[in-house]
């Protein structure tokens, strides 16, 4: 799975608006007949031919995909699908604004989906959800939180990224992977190399916000730590759990020494290149998303490396949340102005449920599948490290980013904050957490929050 960089998906959410203001109303899924699968409903649905884009561009990814569409034209013969690879989300929102829009659209963030659902872009699918006796009890909770915004389900999950421990087991020299904060320091401590002059030649973990996947998003969830409060205004500056993270991690950054921890940082490869650090054995545990299997089983120069995998570790006095984790993923689902609406719906709940079609999917992409049939099914490849991820997503305390319309700002608000944070730039702590309240909080208001 891919990501979409904060600045480009930013400028999609800014340019969200109303999407077919002045023009006669396009079909709408609450006014279509169901059809389930091969009944009598499904047989009734006329022929037609369906435009779906995706962002997946590789020949694994497009030819996986295409095997599972051919699962649902097997199953509506009548019904023709053509594809459109390697889409962003900006232009599917141009479409939809230009009254051109696919019938289904998938897309690698969630971050936009508070966005979709309030502006209407994508259509909301809680009626036809409720009318086919869609069990939604077959996702887990954060697959469901992140699909939906202010009780308007307008996407549905595809696949899945959980994020957890990577180590190496050769620099772990028979260690086990650390359970709490305080085991991972200790850890990192002890599996530190440096040279005669302290400059570090094999870091233990890298606690820095910079480092490839250590967002606030991403670590967060190791202390509990939750963005807003009730009202949808900024918790970060509230909620303890955060001041708990960012000590732990200035006082691992500060035994580093910063100038030093960027030295090394800066000179390490690059994240999705044969140049790896863990693969390299630079770095002896690391954070990051299930499909890091995948790319270690791919790249020739790595696929031997012995290694391990596990929940990440979790604040000491709160032991309960070992296991979890945070989770996101691809969603797809009807935008506004769709030409075949509730063909285009049956051709997302066959991607979104059918227990086969997520199975191929994931056993080809290495990304998690959405629902609990699939992650239980026989055919799915699970060997010992992919598992990991499975039982982190399926955790019932694993978190996803809250829904939010200013998703992306608010992340890019508290990220830059981090920089100055781990640099020592940041004399008042509770000062400084609540001028990013304070932005978050602004901006909010700007959105009609």
């Amino acid at each position: 799975m891919r990501f979409v960089p904060l600045v480009a998906a930013g400028l999609l959410a800014l340019s969200l608006t109303a999407c077919t203001a002045g023009k006669e109303a396009p079909p709408s899924l609450g006014a279509q007949p169901a059809a389930s699968g091969t009944g009598p409903a499904a047989a009734a649905l006329p022929p037609a031919t369906l435009e779906l884009w995706h962002g997946f561009s590789t020949d694994v990814e497009t030819k996986a995909f295409e095997e599972a569409v051919a699962g649902f034209t097997a199953k509506f013969p009548q019904i023709k699908v053509t594809t459109k690879k390697g889409i962003q989300d900006a232009q599917i929102t141009q479409a939809i604004r230009g009254g051109k829009a696919p019938d289904v659209a998938a897309s690698f963030t969630t971050d936009n989906v508070a966005q979709w659902c309030r502006s209407g872009a994508f259509q909301d699918l809680t009626a036809v959800i409720e009318q086919d006796g869609i069990d939604l009890g077959l996702l887990p909770a954060a697959a469901r939180a992140y699909t939906e915004f202010e009780g308007r389900r307008c996407t549905m999950p595809l696949l899945a990224d959980a994020y957890g421990l990577y180590y190496n087991k050769a620099l772990m020299k028979g260690e086990q992977p650390p359970k709490t904060l305080s085991e991972l320091t200790e850890l990192t401590k002890k599996l530190t190399v440096r040279d005669a002059d302290g400059n570090i030649e094999v870091a233990g973990f890298i606690p820095s916000f910079q480092y490839y996947e250590n967002s606030p998003s991403h670590l967060g969830p190791m202390v509990g730590a939750k963005w807003y409060e009730d009202d949808g205004t900024s918790a970060i500056g509230s909620d303890p759990a955060w001041k708990q993270l960012l000590r732990w991690q200035k006082e691992l950054v500060d035994w580093y020494g910063y100038d030093k921890l960027e030295k090394f940082r800066k000179g390490l490869g690059d994240e999705w290149g044969a140049e790896h650090p863990f693969f390299e054995g630079k770095v002896a545990m690391i954070l990051d998303g299930e499909w890091r299997n995948a790319m270690i089983a791919n790249d020739p120069e790595a696929k031997d490396l012995d290694y391990g995998t596990a929940p990440l570790p979790v604040a000491d006095d709160k032991p309960e949340l070992y296991g979890s984790g945070f989770t996101a993923g691809t969603v797809i689902g009807v935008p506004r102005g769709a030409a075949h609406p509730q063909h285009a719906w049956e051709l997302v709940k066959h991607l979104t449920t059918d227990t086969e079609s997520l199975v191929t999917l994931s056993n080809a992409l290495r990304n998690v599948p959405t629902t609990k049939a699939a992650m239980e099914h026989p055919d799915l490849a699970k060997d010992a490290n992919f598992a990991t991820f499975l039982d982190i997503f399926n955790h019932p305390k694993t978190t996803s980013m809250p829904a939010s319309v200013n998703s992306v700002f608010n992340q890019d608000a508290f990220s830059t904050f981090l920089i100055q944070w781990e640099k020592g730039a940041v004399k008042d702590l509770d000062a400084g957490l609540a001028g990013v309240d304070k932005r978050i909080d602004d901006k909010l208001k700007l959105s009609g929050g």
